[in-house]
C-alpha cells in the first residue's frame, strides 16, 4: 500500500491494491452496487473515500470468503446498511461468523455451509488418465472429494457435468456429419 494517510482518496489502482481486487472488479461493483460512489474527476478519473474502501473490503468478504451472490450481498447491504458491510472489513478477523447468521436463500445456496472449520488436507497430485467420459473412472482418483463439497456446489457441479455431456453430444453430432 502506499505512504498515504489513512483519510488520504486513493486512485482505482490504490483502492484495488488495499482491497486485493483488480480495477476491472470495482468498476463492476460499482455498477452492481450503487452505494459504492467514488468522487469521479474531470475525464472519468475514480477518487475512493476510505469508507469507499473499507465498503469494498466488506463485499469481498461477503462475496468471496462467505459465499454470497451478487443479488445475496445486494441483501444484505439493504437489510445491514453501509455501516453493517463495512463492519465486516473491518471486524472481519474478530467476529469471522457474524455474516454466517444469514440465511442460505440471501448467500444464493440451497444449503446452510457448514459452519465448523475443516482441517485444510495437504494437496494432492493428481496424474492425467486417458479415459473416456462413457468409461468408469477409477475409484482411487478422487475419492471423497463430493463429500467436500456442499450441496448448493454439488448441484452447481451437476448442472456443469450435464452441460458438458450436452456439448459432447453436440460436438458428436457434428463430428458424425463431417466424416
Amino acid at each position: 500500500m502506499s505512504g498515504k494517510s489513512a483519510d488520504a482518496y486513493r486512485t482505482i489502482s490504490e483502492a484495488g491494491e488495499e482491497a486485493g481486487l483488480p480495477a476491472h472488479v470495482l468498476r463492476f461493483w460499482e455498477s452492481k452496487f450503487t452505494q459504492i460512489k467514488p468522487v469521479k474527476r474531470a475525464g472519468g478519473r475514480r477518487l475512493y473515500r476510505p469508507h469507499d474502501v473499507s465498503l469494498i473490503k466488506g463485499l469481498k468478504h461477503l462475496l468471496y470468503e462467505e459465499g454470497y451472490t451478487i443479488k445475496g450481498a445486494q441483501k444484505y447491504l439493504k437489510d445491514h446498511g453501509v455501516a453493517g458491510v463495512c463492519a465486516l472489513a473491518d471486524g472481519a478477523a474478530a467476529h469471522p461468523a457474524a455474516p454466517a447468521e444469514a440465511s442460505a436463500e440471501d448467500r444464493g445456496d440451497a444449503a446452510p455451509p457448514v459452519k465448523t472449520p475443516q482441517p485444510q488436507a495437504e494437496p494432492q497430485t493428481v496424474q492425467p488418465v486417458d479415459l473416456r467420459d462413457d468409461e468408469d473412472w477409477p475409484a482411487d482418483i478422487a475419492p471423497d472429494r463430493a463429500a467436500a463439497l456442499t450441496s448448493g456446489q454439488q448441484a452447481t457441479a451437476q448442472r456443469a457435468l450435464e452441460r458438458l455431456k450436452l456439448a459432447r453430444a453436440r460436438l458428436d453430432q457434428v463430428l458424425d456429419a463431417a466424416s
